[in-house]
């Protein structure tokens, strides 16, 4: 049964149509289906750590500064957020390039599972990729549900790294709303050499950045030599505010997780009303920092896509 991908899109915002889990994993094919969001206020979630990779936890609201458009803008709401339930999408790379940590890769994922989600409060969903996209388990709470799922998993095929992404941030990630009552991440297991997606790099980013949801990457690549899938893996990271991350060996995988999982505890959260307020439909690069701290590094998306009305 293939999975039918219907949207109903406003100026204000969308409406999402609610979609049943299956029994079985379905298979996910990509459609051209665009989605504008309402940016009457603009979200930023973001990490501030000290150069040594230490998070930051006990700043303020007048500790910051945002500039869009060469203009400073007016922050109207500020919060550390440490509780936000999560809405988390796995995708897993099950090609054939990954074959040898495979193994070590499902025991990681199911440990980042058990740690992070809360039942009643969390949700997160398994999403496998080779030469095609599968659902394998959709947006639940149920840890142990999960670790099935995952388990489940069997290497083969080719790579569609970007129409796995595509899939999760515009059919899943968006549905629970107002967006900024859920934390959004994407954590993409893979070595980043795509070869199979229908839709590409960018097309891929930019609904990761219409759902606002950061991107995490766990390279699967052991070879000490960056490769064109991990320049990918890097791109994707930084332009959501994520991060990407290169264990060596595979027993290091873990401890890759960890730290995202340490992440999504440690965040901020601003909103702030653009200055002026734009409807062309275009991206507009946004500035966040710490003011007069050059010590301290900020991770958060550099920018957003704005409605065209």
């Amino acid at each position: 049964m293939k999975w039918l991908l219907p949207f109903v899109v406003g100026a204000a915002g969308l409406c999402l149509a609610g979609q049943q889990p299956e029994q079985k994993p379905d298979r996910v094919e990509p459609s051209d289906t665009r989605i504008i969001l309402d940016v009457t206020r603009v979200n930023m979630l973001f990490t501030v750590t000290d150069k040594k990779g230490k998070f930051i936890t006990d700043l303020g609201k007048e500790d910051f500064q945002v500039i869009e458009s060469k203009r400073s803008q007016k922050i109207q709401e500020f919060t550390a957020e440490s509780d936000l339930p999560l809405r988390i999408a796995i995708l897993v790379d099950t090609s054939n390039s990954i074959r040898e940590r495979f193994r070590f890769e499902q025991q990681a994922a199911v440990d980042f599972i058990n740690s992070v989600i809360r039942p009643r409060q969390d949700k997160c969903m398994i999403v496998s990729f080779d030469s095609s996209v599968e659902l394998v388990a959709d947006l639940i709470d149920d840890p142990e549900k999960l670790a099935t799922a995952v388990r489940s998993l069997r290497p083969g095929g080719g790579t569609a790294l970007y129409d796995a992404l595509f899939f999760a941030c515009r059919d899943k990630l968006q549905q629970d709303q107002p967006r900024h009552k859920f934390r959004r991440a994407v954590i993409i297991v893979s070595d980043g050499d795509d070869n199979q997606s229908r839709e590409s790099r960018d097309q891929a980013l930019e609904m990761a950045q219409k759902a606002d949801a950061v991107i995490y990457c766990i390279s699967t690549n052991i070879s000490r030599i960056e490769a064109d899938g991990d320049k990918v893996l890097k791109y994707l990271a930084a332009e959501t505010g994520g991060q990407a991350f290169f264990p060596f060996k595979a027993e290091d995988l873990a401890q890759s997780f960890e730290n995202i999982a340490n992440e999504l505890r440690h965040q901020y959260n601003i909103f702030y009303r653009p200055e002026p307020l734009k409807t062309d439909g275009l991206y507009h690069s946004v500035d966040l920092r710490v003011k007069g701290r050059k010590d301290l590094i900020v991770r958060a998306r550099k920018g957003y896509y704005a409605p065209k009305m």
